[in-house]
């Protein structure tokens, strides 16, 4: 499994240097894995269950976020943190069986299980460096 930045991510494009660091600060992810999934975290607190999208294209699969409209945009004294809109995308290898993910939303976290056909599994190779 493998993590794609979305050309949105990639900072400096279209002279915008700060957005990689905004897109980072919308949807922090986190991935551990178990003995036959990789657990996808994406930290989203005060979020609708409703509005978020997964979406599988061939090996890619989207995770999105689009608020509802309407949404309350208050002038802002300190803001660390926001509840707007993304998306991540990552690269999913063979090892994946793309047709059980499943997801769940609870206390602020989006949880995707990522199913690991058995056999399949990708062995680790230690590279070493001359």
């Amino acid at each position: 499994m493998y993590y794609n930045q979305s050309w949105a991510a990639k900072g400096n494009q279209h002279g915008n240097k700060h957005l990689y660091a905004r897109t980072m600060q919308r949807a922090a992810v986190n991935i551990y894995k178990t003995d036959n999934s990789y657990e996808l975290l994406v930290f989203a607190p005060g979020r609708i269950k409703e509005h978020f999208h997964l979406d599988m294209n061939g090996n890619e699969l989207t995770v999105s976020y689009n608020p509802p409209e309407g949404f309350p945009r208050p002038d802002w004294i300190l803001r660390e943190y926001s509840r707007g809109g993304f998306k991540r995308t990552f690269t999913l290898n063979e090892s994946i069986n793309t047709e059980n993910i499943s997801a769940k939303y609870a206390d602020g976290v989006l949880q995707v299980s990522l199913p690991v056909i058995e056999g399949k599994e990708n062995t680790r190779k230690e590279i070493l460096i001359y």
